[in-house]
């Protein structure tokens, strides 16, 4: 009897998932998060606990190494596929389950954490990978982005017991941690003892009780960040500061440090005490997170001393692309360049979008219910429900989200930027609107929400000058988003850690926006 067969055969019905959404992925994701849904597959939120990895979007040659790294934590039995577009996420979920079901591709690699890596690299089967019956998903190959997140982003609904929730991160090293640094490691350490490191290692973070730092590379416990919950990246196990070449020790002379990890140098923070600094970079992959955004942390306990935002954009490969990667600024493109867009078209976009950022905001909250019930008002929105039909459901979603107290007292006083500064900035839309903390613009997306849901019969024609695009309006080519991730850095600057993940999510940039700009499209009227 083959039991491993059958088992592989039984774990492959209802695959844990884990969505990585590249630059100009949006609507792959969206098909994706709504396949999977309508599937009732669980979704993942860490490599540990995936089967299936899903990359969605055009392949980024820049991102290649960032997702090599996460796949490289998947533990076996697993699959990689990839999706380019909307249109290929059905064809590459259905490839990834025969893949995990086939005995004869997962025995192969049983004890080979890399041998999926379909370039023939790192334990590698070699030859040219299988692609999807659609052309267009399957395992990538050589051209392809392959690759690891390392961290976990515990997931709990908000509860009075802790001001930014309590979940774990788990990040759970398939190799040691000095051979793993010593093969991954891209940070250095600078003369006062700054410990940085990779980039690629923060994928799917959660602050996991914010002792999260206790298996950083031999960090120590850093029990400061006690129990802030789910909103950053769990720095749990990667010990990717390891090795240093000849820097271990950080001035300790031939001492080795445990395991060969050194300790955190030390800085005086703004106050005068003498604090362990640490250089952390969340993204450019985290659950719920904008897509090929990194930010760069210099931390002092739990909280951020210095902040600098990386936006990863590209020139599209093809001309004429940009456009329909930006998804949710499509029909303000479209009207710019002269095709006829009713206002209608562009409140449902526009509602959709704000739901889209209060799924993430409300996972990064660990409120999961509630951040379901949005995507699910999402996606009707976008395959066309009438306004009639949604209109029921959006007043008791906004109600529930609008009116919690432990979600109002969670976000209280984060992220605080007012409305004059935020013109002055350049920021529009909600945003400045808002005038006021994460709570206040998760309420204004609610009540945007609710308005232009009322608007999707308008038949007047949208004019893009006047109305806003969903993160604002377009000038002199310089798009919305633009402003919102150069605001970040001054919002995070003196917040805590397990606070910067909701400031993020409560702006929300879309980075495809200033590949859209970059490329010359620009919405004028």
């Amino acid at each position: 009897m083959d039991v491993t067969g059958l088992a592989l055969r039984a774990a492959a019905v209802r695959p844990h998932v884990l969505l990585v959404t590249l630059p100009g992925g949006t609507a792959a994701r969206l098909e994706a998060e709504r396949l999977v849904r309508l599937r009732d597959w669980p979704p993942a939120v860490t490599p540990a606990g995936a089967d299936l990895l899903l990359v969605l979007g055009p392949d980024r040659p820049d991102l290649r190494a960032a997702v090599d790294r996460l796949w490289r934590d998947f533990p076996g039995p697993r699959a990689r596929v990839h999706a380019p577009g909307a249109a290929d996420v059905e064809a590459a979920l259905e490839a990834g389950r025969a893949r995990l079901a086939n005995p004869a591709r997962q025995r192969g690699r049983l004890g080979e954490p890399d041998a999926d890596a379909p370039d023939g690299g790192e334990g590698g089967e070699g030859g040219p990978p299988a692609r999807a019956p659609s052309g267009g998903a399957g395992d990538e190959g050589a051209s392809g982005v392959h690759g690891r997140r390392g961290h976990e982003d515990g997931a709990r609904q908000p509860d009075a017991a802790g001001r930014h929730g309590a979940g774990r991160g788990d990040s759970g090293m398939s190799h040691s941690a000095a051979e793993e640094s010593r093969n991954h490691h891209d940070g250095d350490a600078d003369g006062d003892g700054d410990v940085h490191g990779d980039a690629g290692h923060l994928g799917h973070g959660g602050h996991g009780e914010h002792g999260g730092h206790g298996e950083h590379g031999g960090h120590g416990e850093h029990g400061a960040h006690g129990s802030h919950g789910s909103h950053g990246s769990s720095h749990g196990s990667h010990g990717g500061h390891a090795g240093h070449g000849g820097h271990a020790g950080h001035g300790s002379g031939d001492m080795a440090n445990p395991g060969g990890l050194p300790m955190a140098g030390q800085a005086e923070d703004r106050d005068g005490l003498t604090l362990d600094r640490l250089h952390v970079p969340l993204g450019p992959f985290l659950d719920s997170w904008p897509a090929g955004l990194t930010i760069r942390l210099a931390l002092q306990g739990d909280v951020v001393q210095e902040a600098e935002a990386e936006a990863e954009v590209e020139e599209p490969a093809r001309p004429g692309t940009a456009a329909r990667e930006a998804f949710w600024v499509q029909p303000w493109l479209r009207a710019a360049a002269g095709e006829p867009v009713s206002a209608g078209e562009a409140a449902r976009r526009r509602a959709a979008s704000h739901l889209d950022s209060l799924v993430r905001l409300l996972s990064v909250a660990g409120w999961p219910a509630e951040a379901v019930a949005a995507g699910r008002l999402r996606d009707d929105l976008l395959s066309g429900a009438p306004g009639d039909a949604v209109t029921p459901r959006l007043k008791r979603f906004a109600r529930r989200v609008g009116r919690s107290r432990t979600l109002a007292w969670l976000t209280h006083g984060i992220g605080r930027l007012n409305t004059a500064d935020a013109r002055a900035a350049g920021v529009s839309g909600p945003a400045a609107r808002a005038g006021g903390d994460v709570t206040d613009r998760y309420r204004q997306w609610l009540a945007d929400v609710r308005r232009d849901v009322g608007r999707l019969e308008e038949p007047s024609p949208l004019r893009p000058a006047v109305d806003d695009s969903p993160r604002g309006r377009w000038r002199d080519d310089r798009p919305p988003s633009a402003a919102l991730v150069a605001l970040l850095p001054g919002l995070l600057t003196g917040s805590e850690l397990a606070a910067a993940r909701l400031v993020v999510a409560s702006l929300d940039p879309d980075l495809d926006e200033l590949t859209a700009a970059r490329s010359g499209v620009a919405a004028r009227g």
